[in-house]
């Protein structure tokens, strides 16, 4: 009976810290499905690798947590690991969570591709954005968009190399450039990349706006690429941790496994106090 009572308090304090996390989520946004981008830095095949680490890290997250993923762009390392990728997470709130990711990874290891087993730091970045409603209006001018075709060189069906359908569109007045070649017709790719276009630009006039009004979390939460927001440390000892709110967890492997819960709602009440 002791252990049965205990495994339904557990249960209880898991229910209750969820719902505790879910009033945190008031950002306009919030509610959103979230398009989740992840680039190694500087390193080679060392920071390829972290890529693609982080990136199932967040696919077990999504899966833990009962949300769908949708592979939106893809494109392998040159040895291991991935160049860059692209994916949707859906589902309520995906963004409101998953907006705590944005910023720079840092990974420090015994690299298993040095063959003299030396520590290695790599870095990779994540940006998150939410996934616009058709309802919003984000107005893209077509003379302003440069649209390039080219054959598809990453993973696929045997169709999905063999035709010029990955569609790469750059829009000149930002600079931003999207891309697709995971579905097998143009028409498609395109699509796809006009939504993740129409978030960048969404999010960036955000940003724009935030800027002006210089607001109070634009002054103290720096979340932009080049800031460090967490560590994973494998060696000399094990731990993860978080330089904007402090919690550690020691259990690294459990973290890239995809528990963030703890990250997740430290961040979302850092930033209620910011805000307050």
């Amino acid at each position: 009976m002791a252990d049965e009572l205990a495994s339904h308090l557990k249960e209880t304090e898991t229910f209750v810290d969820r719902i505790e996390t879910k009033v945190l989520l008031s950002g306009e946004n919030d509610r959103l499905n979230a398009i989740v981008n992840i680039h190694p830095g500087a390193g080679g095949t060392e920071a390829q690798d972290w890529a693609e680490m982080l990136m199932r890290m967040y696919f077990r997250w999504a899966e833990q947590n009962g949300f769908k993923t949708q592979m939106l762009d893809y494109q392998d390392g040159e040895e291991a690991g991935i160049k860059s990728v692209t994916f949707n997470v859906i589902g309520e709130y995906a963004f409101g969570y998953l907006a705590s990711e944005t910023g720079v990874h840092r990974l420090v290891r015994i690299s298993p591709f040095d063959a003299q087993k030396r520590r290695h730091t790599s870095f990779a970045s994540v940006a998150v954005y939410p996934e616009i409603d058709e309802t919003v209006e984000v107005v893209i001018d077509e003379k302003d968009l440069r649209i390039d075709t080219y054959r598809s060189a990453g993973k696929g069906g045997q169709h999905v190399n063999t035709t010029d359908s990955a569609v790469r569109i750059t829009h000149l007045p930002t600079g931003i450039v999207v891309q697709c070649q995971n579905e097998r017709s143009q028409h498609k790719n395109k699509n796809v990349c006009m939504k993740v276009l129409r978030a960048r630009l969404f999010e960036l006039e955000m940003e724009k706006k935030k800027a002006e009004t210089k607001s109070i979390e634009d002054s103290k939460l720096d979340i932009a690429w080049g800031s460090q927001i967490r560590s994973y440390v494998l060696q000399p000892y094990r731990l993860v941790k978080d330089h904007r709110t402090k919690v550690e967890v020691g259990d690294v492997d459990r973290v890239l496994d995809g528990d963030l819960d703890k990250f997740i709602k430290a961040f979302l009440q850092f930033r209620a106090r910011v805000a307050a």
